[in-house]
């Protein structure tokens, strides 16, 4: 990556010799700031004097076709996913500039490599020299033109909620809205924010420090797309990836198939499918047992001792910041006490929602969605369950009697809905009185970031800030609760900015603080995710986010 070492890696060297940080926060921070990973495992190794290094890779034999139980919706715009499974589609075709891969380390992709500057305020990216499938080679302008398209408020990427704080200002549109304010919109902060050096050199140019930029770039919906498609993604799009779409229908099946002149190693397999077998979790069973598909995306809870039990599979676990939200839009007149928003938080039991939603499998929710395996989590007092109080709280609220409210969700994965019901059940004894709309998916989709109250599931991110940047920020796209604290967004902002561990884990014990006092949710646990796959697959690891990277994967 980076040809002169980052002045802040020597102290995360002497930060790794004191004990102050883990061996893989120091890789972590230490491939962010442009070391190499084999590099910076070396330096793990030299300074505590025990070898640590990434797991080998597999032998994956050539040849075949792998088939995958996934769900399969449409995938026209990549800049605005917002499922994970739609990116797995496209994963195989178009690239990222960086990967985030299963370790939670960042490394180089189509840049090559990266240089930040010792304020963390300029980032200079060098592209790999590949070609687009059509053969035409890629640009740093192409990069260029994909952060313009998601940065743009007209795109609707989610990428605006991690990117908001260091590359876009806030500004009138000149119109009001109905209450008299005025309209606003963001754009980029400098004309001069994403600088084309030459063919392969893109220079980032950021208004605050940020520490994450190439974690950023690995966000789902910040692919690299063809400029001369126009965002638009579909059955024979371009792309620089190791496969081509060649079929597609929603909600029933995606093939992809090798492409030759692919610039890695690999890809193994001749085709990939993923095959849409519905919110059916016992047919997906059904089907790996007898042969139809090779694996499955990811698990129910309650199929997974019927996986552990098949011949021949081979489950997969992997403990991660996954897990879903019962979130409060704040404008919303039930929901615009901050007493009100505490008190739900207070009626809920998570230790009893973990048991019976979750299987005890994952860890305990503490309202603030920052997980305990974030390097940056701070540990807070435990947050208890305490009805009495959270009815004292409804009560200074102007709700004495208690509260009629309606939660809105949908019914997969089906530990989704028992945790609702478990919910509801527990905020009766507070005098809260709770209906469940339960929606097809399809349909829940299509609203989950209107209604006033829903159960929204979120993926793992590797930093605690990331997913605080992605659905607290004010205004944007993926701040489904409305909600607008601005020393929240001050100390976001700080946060982002800090490369120190210590540091940033103080800032964020306040905003978790802020989250767990004013926040808009309630998030009752932390999930343990799984996938199951035959024995024959060759080459799987079992991602955090659940990204599946095709190029590595075999059958045999």
């Amino acid at each position: 990556m980076s040809k002169q070492e980052h002045k802040a890696i020597s102290q995360l060297k002497r930060d790794l010799r004191d004990r102050l940080i883990s061996r893989r926060e120091f890789v972590r921070s230490a491939a962010l700031l442009g070391l190499t990973a084999t590099a910076a495992y070396m330096w793990v190794g030299r300074i505590t004097g025990e070898p640590f290094a990434p797991p080998a890779a597999a032998r994956v034999p050539s040849g075949g076709t792998l088939r995958i139980s996934m769900r399969c919706p449409s995938i026209a715009s990549p800049h605005t996913y917002a499922w994970i499974f739609d990116s797995n589609i496209g994963r195989g075709v178009h690239e990222y500039l960086t990967r985030t891969g299963q370790d939670n380390i960042t490394r180089p992709y189509l840049a090559e490599r990266w240089e930040a500057s010792d304020d963390l305020k300029t980032w200079t990216f060098f592209m790999r020299d590949v070609k687009w499938r059509s053969g035409r080679a890629f640009t740093a302008e192409d990069a260029a033109w994909n952060l313009r398209r998601v940065l743009d408020p007209a795109t609707g990427s989610s990428v605006i909620g991690l990117m908001k704080g260091y590359m876009l200002n806030e500004v009138e549109t000149g119109e009001v809205g109905e209450d008299g304010s005025p309209k606003m919109t963001t754009e980029l902060w400098n004309t001069n924010a994403i600088e084309v050096i030459d063919e392969r050199t893109l220079r980032i140019n950021l208004k605050e420090p940020q520490v994450a930029v190439p974690e950023h770039l690995f966000h789902y919906p910040m692919a690299m797309l063809d400029p001369d498609e126009d965002g638009v993604f579909g059955v024979g799009s371009n792309g620089t990836g190791p496969f081509e779409l060649i079929e597609f229908e929603v909600n029933q099946k995606a093939i992809l198939r090798a492409r030759e002149g692919w610039w890695g190693e690999g890809p193994f397999l001749d085709e990939l499918h993923y095959i849409d077998m519905g919110d059916n979790p016992a047919a997906e069973a059904a089907a790996l047992s007898s042969g139809q598909v090779d694996g499955i995306y990811t698990g129910g809870i309650d199929q997974l001792d019927l996986y552990r039990d098949m011949d021949d599979i081979v489950v997969y676990q992997a403990i991660t910041a996954a897990t879903a939200v019962a979130r409060m839009q704040v404008d919303q007149p039930e929901f615009s006490d901050a007493r009100v928003r505490k008190a739900m938080r207070l009626a809920t039991d998570q230790e009893q929602v973990l048991e019976i939603a979750h299987h005890n499998l994952g860890d305990l929710g503490e309202h603030h969605h920052v997980s305990p395996i974030h390097p940056d989590y701070f540990p807070l007092p435990v947050f208890r369950h305490d009805v009495e109080a959270a009815r004292a709280l409804l009560a200074e609220a102007g709700y004495p009697d208690g509260l009629d409210l309606e939660i809105a969700c949908k019914p997969d994965p089906a530990w989704e809905l028992t945790a609702i019901e478990t919910m509801v059940s527990q905020w009766e004894q507070a005098g809260i009185r709770c209906t469940i709309n339960l929606m097809p998916s399809s349909q829940f989709w299509d609203v989950w970031d209107q209604v006033p109250f829903g159960f929204t599931e979120w993926a793992h991110r590797p930093l605690g800030f990331m997913v605080l940047s992605l659905a607290y920020r004010t205004g944007v796209p993926w701040n489904e609760s409305h909600y607008s604290n601005e020393e929240f967004d001050r100390l976001l902002t700080e946060a982002e900015g800090t490369l120190d561990v210590i540091r940033r884990s103080d800032i964020l014990s306040r905003l978790q603080e802020i989250m767990q006092e004013d926040g808009p949710i309630v998030q009752p646990i932390w999930r343990a995710v799984y996938a199951a796959h035959h024995k024959r697959v060759k080459g799987f690891q079992l991602h955090p986010t659940r990204y599946i990277f095709p190029e590595e994967l075999g059958v045999g």
